[in-house]
């Protein structure tokens, strides 16, 4: 969501930005849906999708299967790509006090898909009139599209990539270094006065 916002403020206030960071977010939630579908839907193994679609279909988001299945075979996958009980404090705790009631009304209960106030919108046309420069950061098991996120660099007027070869949604954590590295370099840039910065 907060990819969402920063673009949203950068739409109608780009004039008090000096640059704009949108981290692992893509800009169409009807293309974040296809791509949970079509994509990482078919990653798992058969047999746990299976129920979880099982679980889905009847609406048993409570259930506390749906998390035991999840989480070993989504989460740690293509949120963060760490053993779970080395998940970092700050990962844990945020996820503890997720407003769930929030989250199911803008995402929808799925995590395969996108159902809620969000499953319609759509930014990519607009993707021209940023100009700013704007870094897009994505992960190669990513729950968002890389490819998607490389391209909206392209997109923009002043765009530059950076897809973390090991990382995740969470990228500034199972590929730190890549991420760092390169958001470092790109707000240094920026702040030279660079429009585009080369990672």
């Amino acid at each position: 969501m907060g990819g969402i916002l920063a673009a949203e403020y950068a739409f109608k206030y780009q004039d008090n930005l000096k640059g704009l960071i949108i981290s692992n977010m893509m800009m169409s939630c009807p293309e974040y849906g296809r791509y949970a579908q079509e994509v990482l839907a078919k990653q798992m193994k058969p047999e746990v999708l299976k129920e979880i679609r099982q679980i889905e279909a009847r609406k048993d988001f409570d259930n506390p299967r749906y998390m035991e299945l999840l989480m070993p075979n989504f989460y740690a996958e293509h949120v963060l790509r760490l053993p779970l009980d080395q998940w970092p404090e700050p990962v844990n705790r945020s996820l503890g006090k997720t407003n769930q009631s929030l989250y199911v009304t803008m995402q929808g209960p799925s995590e395969f898909g996108i159902a809620g106030k969000l499953a319609n919108w759509d930014r990519t046309p607009d993707l021209p009139k940023l100009t700013v420069p704007v870094l897009s950061i994505g992960g190669k098991f990513d729950t968002m599209d890389p490819e998607h996120m490389r391209r909206i660099a392209t997109q923009v007027q002043n765009g530059t990539a950076l897809i973390c070869p090991k990382g995740s949604h969470m990228s500034l954590y199972d590929d730190q270094q890549t991420y760092m590295t390169g958001l470092i370099k790109f707000m240094k840039g920026v702040d030279k006065g660079e429009k585009k910065v080369a990672l």
